[in-house]
């Protein structure tokens, strides 16, 4: 049997005042969703570990079946394998994201929502103007880039922006440990910021690079080392974190045209990689980005209409689809983290998944949602569990039949 796996980037949250308590997923029409719901098992699963910081690179990992308090180093080493740069021992890598700072105060941690188009230029002039043979940006896309440093301490405090908005930059700029290990580090990424806002001074409303989630290279076994019956396997992506997690788990990378990592990206182009992914590959793992983006802004129409267009232009193709393959698939859909609308960062609550595939024992949920899943068959799943249940649970299967509808 086949996998799938659709991974909606922050589309869990928590009851909002706006929605009279529902959550988004509750509020949202999402009938293809609801259905796999009824015709599959739910269930809630952790995906951050207890005392780890709540993001997509612990929680997919996580997903996948890794131990990521072990294999964990930060989003930087993961990044910079999605865009292919190879680090060198004792190369420290960042997420490098292009900031909006409006009178000292962090007002957005996407540079209001630049583009790639628009940003690429700037990450090549601070090159210029800043990079030397310790400190290199590199381009990567949107707001999303990369900094690395040579020799860097890891052991530095930077907090992710999207965490800061209304705060005073200054205040939560990098700063080395408690032992004051990562002392010449913090301060070198520090005099990076405030050169990096000389440089882009009335350049664009991205106005400072803020570094975090540093980290130096990580050992990552390939997924088949713990699953030999996934031959092949693929990741359908716009975002080099993911490509990153893609690299290090042995699995090809399919870039679609118009994959944009924001709520404007080609829903229907992504699906259809899925698609013909899975007519050669044992596993797939597709990634939508455009919740997370939504709620890290704030935006509550938004986020509802990224999950009804994830229902609607992705889930409902790629399920009518799988009812014309010979071969069985099993489909799993979650996020990997709550993005709440009202918190506008990332937490580390459960989020709800579902699993179906033919001859699966449905079990009593209806919908597809944080509290309909809460009471589904499989329960409360910790992080290291999800992946041997979708190995395991689908194993003896009943075959589907070609152009039998879900």
């Amino acid at each position: 049997m086949k996998r799938l796996i659709i991974i909606a980037d922050g589309m869990a949250d928590r009851p909002v005042s706006q929605l009279d308590g529902l959550t988004p997923l509750q509020h949202a029409h999402t009938p293809c969703m609801d259905l796999l719901a009824r015709k599959g098992r739910c269930g809630m699963l952790v995906t951050v570990p207890s005392g780890m910081t709540p993001g997509s690179d612990v929680a997919i990992t996580s997903i996948l079946g890794y131990d990521a308090a072990a294999v964990s180093e930060g989003r930087g080493p993961l990044e910079a394998a999605g865009m292919g740069y190879e680090l060198a021992d004792g190369d420290l890598a960042l997420r490098c994201n292009l900031i909006t700072i409006r009178d000292g105060i962090i007002t957005s941690h996407n540079g209001d929502g630049i583009t790639t188009a628009e940003s690429q230029p700037l990450i090549r002039l601070l090159n210029e103007q800043l990079g030397n043979e310790r400190v290199c940006f590199m381009v990567g896309s949107g707001h999303s880039h990369l900094l690395v440093v040579k020799q860097g301490e890891r052991q530095v405090a930077c907090t992710p922006p999207h965490d800061l908005i209304g705060r005073p930059w200054r205040e939560f700029a990098p700063a080395p440990d408690l032992f004051d290990e990562g002392l010449s580090t913090a301060m070198l990424l520090r005099t990076l910021i405030v050169c990096s806002q000389q440089v882009l001074a009335h350049r664009s409303t991205a106005n400072s690079i803020w570094p975090w989630g540093g980290g130096h290279r990580l050992q990552l076994a390939p997924l088949r080392s713990y699953w030999p019956q996934l031959w092949s396997g693929a990741v359908i992506t716009a975002t080099s974190l993911v490509r990153g997690i893609a690299r290090y788990a042995g699995l090809r990378c399919i870039d679609v045209p118009g994959a944009t990592g924001r709520p404007d990206t080609d829903y229907e182009g992504k699906a259809l990689a899925a698609i013909d992914a899975l007519r050669q590959d044992d596993f797939v793992l597709l990634h939508v980005e455009a919740p997370d983006e939504a709620g890290h802004d704030g935006d509550l129409p938004l986020k509802l209409q990224t999950i009804a267009d994830i229902d609607a232009r992705l889930l409902c193709p790629v399920c009518e689809a799988l009812t014309q393959q010979s071969e069985p698939i099993a489909v799993a859909l979650l996020p990997d983290h709550p993005t709440p609308v009202e918190l506008r960062t990332h937490t580390a609550d459960p989020v709800p998944f579902l699993i179906y595939y033919r001859g699966i024992v449905p079990d009593a949920v209806d919908r597809f949602d944080e509290s309909a899943c809460a009471a589904g068959a499989y329960g409360l799943l910790q992080p290291h569990e999800f992946m041997p249940l979708l190995m395991g649970d689908t194993a003896s299967a009943a075959p589907s039949t070609p152009g039998r509808a879900f």
